[in-house]
């Protein structure tokens, strides 16, 4: 592989506004998804002279991009392509599907070229559009294994209840860059920054890092593994997050993980740890008293008050009740608070709040049966927490397994559930894990190739294993790209299966259409059942 050496470099320091000189600048963009278009379309309207090397380009994308004055290498990456080294580039943007390890990135950084990610270029381009006081939007980072998408919507959500123009965006489907370049601005950029967007953060060098108002790490558990290489190494990623924050690093007491990152973090001074989880809180922090949710951490006398902001009676109300998402309401409440959004407020916006499709969505109930479609727990630790809401529930587990362990999970959660149906390529794990660790379960496979078949097939065997009263739950503990599009697209597939079941008030039985028993107990509560040997 050709390193070869950087020349004509610039000073990087000196592009840290949008009105810097960026002309001229020689970049190239590694992946044309939406970030990595949004970042091609941001250098080209500062004049940078922009090469975007994909494997893949929508057919959108690869006619925009000459339009906007770059220009697009598509073909294969597995090496380093001889149009990128004659090219030169000072610097390399990097979307966030590309690993440290991909030979692209380990190029870039033998032949010591600027390697950013679309956070760091939106940070040095944050003052294209200002507020009435002349200065940039506030960003609030929010990071975590699990709930960083929900807990980015309820900030945002109580920010703009507070009277804050508040966008959400980042990992969360919205560019930040799209984001920054809003002609209409925004007080406060809410982002979702994944594990991987944080590596990249954390080569970021100079004078002016990135340093936000207020950040969270939600929680901590194995995920990702493959592209980090190591768990110490997903845990450093996910801890940049509170680096130079200013005000409120806010963690979880219940993940020791976020309180140690918070301890370890080079912040602002001034800047105060917040804590939450769902016991009683002490100062400082955010929890539930009595079945109220309060703030003991943003009022002058929080050594013997606090302030109420929700009761637990009315989050049930609006389905917010499971225990996770009271944690993410937590979390952001503390996010709002730090930016001065009255309680009252913050309850508001928990009443219209609405929880996105796939996260612990309530299907149907049918002949005393609750579906539950929970396509979105993408990795055990996610899983866990449904799981913990639905005690006794039918699990249907499996997919990509994104090289973590599910020993852990089915031994703690394994013997409540009533049966387990095993979808996904990597089944050999989960069944083995319940034959080590919950033998008395019952456990159904999915053979099926087909994506078509395959939840038809889930609920057909669920159909037979449930009760009046039970819960049948699609909460995967994995990755969804083996046999789906997404995790949405195989959520919305099993919310189609289960509706075709409903509608007919019959199910097929579970063998005739792929589901083979592979061990449990032999005192199954329906002997006759015909998915059993």
């Amino acid at each position: 592989m050709a390193v070869g050496t950087v020349t004509g470099m610039r000073d990087l320091d000196a592009l840290r506004s949008w009105h810097a000189d960026w002309r001229g600048l020689r970049v190239a963009v590694l992946g044309l998804s939406m970030t990595g278009f949004s970042v091609a379309d941001t250098l080209a309207e500062l004049g940078a002279d922009v090469l975007v090397l994909s494997e893949t380009a929508s057919e959108e994308y690869a006619r925009l991009l000459p339009v906007i004055g770059a220009r697009l290498h598509l073909g294969a990456l597995s090496a380093v392509p001889d149009e990128l080294v004659d090219f030169d580039p000072e610097v390399v943007v990097a979307s966030p599907g590309f690993a440290p390890h991909h030979p692209v990135i380990a190029w870039t950084r033998e032949r010591g070229t600027a390697l950013w990610g679309d956070i760091e270029l939106a940070w040095r381009v944050r003052d294209k559009v200002l507020r009435a006081d002349g200065t940039p939007a506030d960003w609030v980072l929010i990071t975590g294994t699990n709930g960083k998408t929900t807990t980015t919507q309820l900030t945002a959500t109580m920010l703009v209840a507070g009277g804050l123009r508040a966008a959400p965006c980042g990992n969360i489907g919205v560019p930040i860059l799209d984001a920054v370049r809003d002609p209409s601005g925004f007080d406060v950029l809410v982002v979702e920054v994944s594990s991987h967007q944080l590596w990249y953060l954390s080569l970021q060098q100079g004078s002016e890092p990135v340093s936000p108002f207020a950040s969270v790490c939600l929680n901590l558990a194995d995920d990702h593994l493959q592209w980090h290489g190591s768990f110490a190494a997903y845990r450093d990623a996910k801890a940049i997050v509170y680096q130079h924050t200013r005000v409120a690093c806010v963690y979880n007491k219940s993940d020791i993980a976020t309180r140690v990152m918070v301890e370890e973090a080079d912040v602002v001074d001034g800047c105060r740890a917040i804590g939450f989880d769902l016991g009683v809180p002490g100062p400082s922090d955010l929890g539930i008293v009595d079945g109220i949710v309060v703030d003991r951490a943003f009022l002058e006398d929080r050594r013997t008050s606090a302030l109420e902001i929700t009761t637990l009676d009315d989050l049930a109300v609006q389905g917010l009740i499971a225990p996770h998402i009271v944690a993410n309401i937590l979390a952001a409440s503390a996010l709002a608070r730090s930016l001065d959004v009255a309680p009252a407020r913050i309850a508001e916006a928990l009443g219209s709040f609405r929880l996105d499709a796939h996260r612990i969505e309530v299907i149907a109930t049918a002949n005393g049966i609750t579906w539950i479609d929970d396509s979105k727990a993408t990795n055990p630790h996610a899983a866990a927490s449904s799981l913990a809401a639905f005690p006794g529930a039918v699990w249907v587990v499996g997919g990509d397994m994104k090289g973590v362990d599910i020993g852990e999970l089915v031994a703690a959660r394994g013997p409540s559930v009533k049966a387990v149906i095993v979808i996904g390529v990597e089944r050999t794990p989960i069944t083995d894990a319940f034959a080590r660790h919950a033998p008395a379960i019952p456990v159904f496979e999915v053979d099926h190739a087909q994506t078509e078949d395959v939840m038809a097939d889930v609920v057909a065997a669920a159909a037979r294993i449930a009760r009046d009263g039970d819960v049948v739950l699609l909460a995967p503990a994995a990755a969804s790209f083996d046999q789906f599009d997404s995790y949405a697209d195989r959520g919305r597939r099993f919310a189609m299966a289960v509706r075709e079941w409903t509608s007919s008030s019959a199910s097929q039985t579970p063998n005739e259409n792929g589901a083979t028993d592979t061990g449990g107990a032999d005192d199954h509560d329906d002997p006759a059942d015909p998915s059993r040997r």
